[in-house]
């Protein structure tokens, strides 16, 4: 396999595709690698290097104990970015790996990257609050946690509906990805199940958007029942300087692996990839 280990010797598995200038995709919680398949292979046929890793406790990587938080998630980004000695990169992050991608150029800045891609992503901040009303209340993220504690495999398999608006009439989600969705969850240790929850729901990126000074294309669905345009993707395309917004109307939290959605933003993906 490959693998990079990171300062604190965690074992980071990636994938590597193609060749040409560098795209790494930052999958979202409960995924890993796996999940980014169908882009990996669209750049990769496009004339990019494709590259996948699985965070830290999540898929094939180091099922450790601690370290889920947005510093070492970013901290690890950067031991790969440099193990693999990559430049002038394209980061493309969903959902909570948008916090991973932020964090990452907040601490280490964009000397290595040529543009970034926020799709369905968490910053600025998730939690509602007196200055973020539309954001999650800290009610739901306890049920989270305490459906991941109780009977995560159950769990799973219910979180599907609403990430992928499986609930919608029309939709068209299927078992597969369902399955797909429960086996990449199954493969995150409990214990990064519930610390990630607690990252993504209350960390702040807002500081860090600030300091995105590169060529910045922010997608989301304006029907993400996991993480509401409104608080989010609209916010930070505000926040980030000369950002793009495109918005994908009926576009679930799962647009990257849904029918439909998965190859519009595909086409989208690699548009902006040959500006």
């Amino acid at each position: 396999m490959a693998v990079c280990t990171t300062r604190d010797g965690v074992d980071i598995f990636y994938k590597d595709w193609g060749q040409g200038r560098p795209v790494v995709f930052i999958h979202g919680w409960p995924l890993n690698g796996d999940a980014w398949q169908d882009q990996l292979k669209a750049v990769a046929d496009a004339g990019f290097r494709g590259i996948a890793h699985d965070r830290r406790g999540h898929g094939r990587s180091t099922p450790v104990w601690d370290g889920y938080d947005f510093d070492t998630f970013a901290d690890d980004l950067n031991d790969l970015i440099n193990h693999l000695d990559l430049t002038d990169v394209t980061l493309v992050a969903h959902s909570m790996g948008g916090g991973e991608l932020a964090r990452y150029i907040g601490r280490h800045g964009t000397g290595r990257l040529h543009s970034a891609v926020l799709l369905s992503a968490v910053p600025p901040v998730m939690i509602k609050s007196e200055g973020n009303p539309e954001g999650v209340p800290d009610e739901v993220f306890e049920q989270i946690k305490n459906g991941i504690l109780n009977e995560r495999s159950q769990f799973w398999k219910d979180t599907t509906e609403g990430f992928f608006s499986a609930n919608r009439s029309g939709n068209k989600v299927t078992q597969g990805n369902k399955d797909a969705f429960w086996y990449m969850a199954m493969a995150q240790t409990i214990e990064g199940g519930v610390r990630c929850v607690d990252a993504f729901a209350y960390t702040d990126f807002t500081d860090d958007l600030k300091n995105f000074d590169i060529p910045t294309l922010v997608v989301h669905g304006d029907d993400d029942q996991v993480v509401p345009i409104d608080a989010t993707g609209r916010k930070s395309a505000e926040i980030i300087a000369d950002a793009e917004l495109k918005v994908y109307e009926g576009g679930s939290h799962g647009i990257a692996m849904v029918r439909g959605d998965k190859e519009r933003f595909n086409q989208d993906l690699i548009e902006f990839l040959r500006r």
